[in-house]
This record gives C-alpha cells, sequence and structure tokens, in this order.
C-alpha cells in the first residue's frame, strides 16, 4: 500500500507524523514545565505560621492548642465536619505507623492564599485551601485567635 501512494499522499502522511510528534513534545514540555512551578511553590514566603495541638476534651468538642504559648487557642464544638475529618485522616495515618498523638501540627498561610497544615510528625501536608475557601476559613481562623 504504501509503495502505490502518490507523492501528495506520502506527504500528507509525514506531515501528519511530524504535528504528531511536535504535539508530544510540547505536551511533555508543558508538563515538565508546570511540575517545576509546582515545586517552586513550596518555597514561597510565610505570611503567618502556628504551632498547633488537637486534644479531645471531656465534652466531645476538640481543643486547639498554641504548642507555644500552652493555651487553648479554640474549641471545636459539633461536628464541624471539616475539621473533624481532616484530623481524622492525619490521626489515621499515625495510628497505623504507631506514632504518638502527642506530636504538633504546623499551620502555615501563604501569599498566594495557600493554606498548609503539616502533621510534624507523620510530614504529611494537606494543602487545605484545595478544599474550598470556606473549609479553609476554619482552619485559617486558628492562625488569627490570639487567646
Amino acid at each position: 500500500m504504501i509503495l502505490r501512494m502518490n507523492t501528495a499522499q506520502m506527504q500528507n502522511y509525514i506531515a501528519l507524523f511530524i504535528a504528531s510528534l511536535l504535539a508530544v513534545v510540547v505536551l511533555l514540555v508543558a508538563t515538565y514545565d508546570r511540575s517545576e512551578k509546582l515545586e517552586q511553590q513550596t518555597d514561597t514566603q510565610v505570611i503567618a505560621k502556628r504551632i498547633l495541638h488537637f486534644r479531645d476534651l471531656p465534652n466531645g468538642s476538640v481543643g486547639v492548642i498554641s504548642a507555644e504559648s500552652g493555651q487553648m487557642i479554640a474549641e471545636v464544638e459539633g461536628q464541624a465536619g471539616f475539621i473533624r475529618g481532616i484530623l481524622r485522616a492525619l490521626a489515621r495515618d499515625r495510628r497505623i505507623r504507631q506514632i504518638s498523638s502527642d506530636d504538633a501540627f504546623e499551620l502555615v498561610s501563604r501569599p498566594d492564599g495557600r493554606l498548609t497544615l503539616t502533621d510534624l510528625a507523620t510530614k504529611n501536608r494537606i494543602d487545605l485551601e484545595s478544599f474550598g475557601k470556606d473549609n479553609a476559613a476554619e482552619f485559617a481562623a486558628f492562625l488569627n485567635n490570639t487567646r
């Protein structure tokens, strides 16, 4: 079949091959470039940072305690679905790894709007803004509370 092609058909197949090859190269470069940008984001400036402990309280709520001062800065009552969900996921990973629940968490706010909660025991990191502004705002309140 390839031997029976005329010159125009052969040129069309060559052009299609070159266009496909070029598209693959562009996709590879774009993917590499994007991954570089994602890595660079982790090194951005910190606006606010707080080291926190989360403790279950006798009344069923969760106490948010500043590691620096030892004072309770907030009490999460009721379901508080998002906060409890994030804390359950991190606590589960600690249980699996048989790590004590006494270690602290680091909450960091960045100029580009990112809010990150890092488990200092496991080094697991959750970018809270990826769950929406309202959910991230629940954790952002812990940065602003100076009780």
